[in-house]
């Protein structure tokens, strides 16, 4: 036991992950099997609630129990505050809340223009009050209960260590492994059209894990260093979450999935350029002075 609490206060972000993939994916598996939801009609299987309050247990429940452990009743004040601080300048309020919406909506126009089927969802179906409602509500239960995590308890403690750029990597690789089982096993025959099951699984994990995700991490690291409000951190990944939902192809399978993908992923790392050039280097700061709890 003593030899357990050592580990955990040495490597505390390493704890955090290894809890939160425990209890996603248990939780995942135990809902789902390893058949998972698989299908073309998934998004109305009865056990989808469940799995998703799986899925979302892991980063929440792992970072108050990683901050309990560590830092007690101060760690879990200083959380606290990061939560009640939402008075930032309104400017920050528009980078979180436009960004994802502009970049995916280029993307996806800039696709339609060789293939219709790209165009953005929302355009095309109708009576789209209620899908764009449930959405987001969807959208922002997950950015609340995943930045608990991700941003609450590991990047503001990498960030005492490290780099902007090394925090976003170390925390944004697992974030992006962390939804292979759903977004990439479970959905893979329902999605791989005519591609040969392992190598779509391959690319689209590939797009998880060093694509789109590590790349929207730096950006989420430098906003949240700007303005230390976890708020702003979850509405930010709301935000991305909400485009996913509503603006991603529903009918687009096999290989021009996995090109639109990388497209998106492509996207996102040249914002990170183009923010990097415009901020001087901000994205890539060196470990902050302050202490995280």
């Amino acid at each position: 036991m003593k030899a357990g609490k050592v580990f955990i206060r040495t490597h505390p972000v390493l704890t955090y992950f290894a809890v939160t993939f425990a209890i996603s994916w248990g939780g995942l598996l135990a809902v789902g099997g390893l058949s998972g939801i698989s299908g073309t009609t998934w998004q109305a299987d009865p056990r989808l609630p469940f799995l998703v309050l799986a899925m979302l247990a892991g980063p929440s429940i792992a970072g108050l129990l990683l901050t309990a452990l560590v830092s007690g009743r101060e760690g879990l004040r200083a959380v606290l505050s990061r939560l009640l601080k939402w008075r930032i300048d309104v400017r920050w309020y528009a980078v979180v809340l436009l960004t994802a919406p502009l970049v995916f909506t280029i993307t996806h126009f800039a696709l339609s223009l060789g293939w219709p089927v790209f165009f953005p969802n929302v355009v095309t179906i109708p009576n789209t009050a209620s899908p764009l409602l449930f959405a987001s509500a969807g959208a922002l239960a997950v950015g609340i209960f995943e930045e608990l995590g991700w941003t609450g308890f590991a990047t503001a403690r990498l960030r005492a260590r490290y780099s902007a750029l090394a925090t976003a990597l170390i925390v944004g690789l697992p974030w992006g492994a962390w939804h292979l089982l759903t977004n990439d096993l479970w959905i893979a025959t329902t999605y791989s059209g005519g591609l040969p099951l392992a190598f779509f699984v391959m690319l689209n994990g590939l797009i998880l894990v060093v694509g789109e995700l590590p790349a929207y991490r730096v950006l989420m690291v430098w906003v949240y260093d700007r303005t230390g409000s976890l708020p702003i951190a979850m509405l930010m990944h709301a935000s991305l979450s909400a485009c996913t939902f509503i603006l991603s192809p529903s009918i687009v399978t096999g290989l021009p999935l996995v090109a639109y993908g990388f497209t998106l992923a492509a996207a996102w790392w040249i914002v990170v350029a183009v923010v990097a050039v415009a901020t001087r280097g901000q994205v890539t700061q060196q470990m902050l002075p302050r202490r995280a709890a």
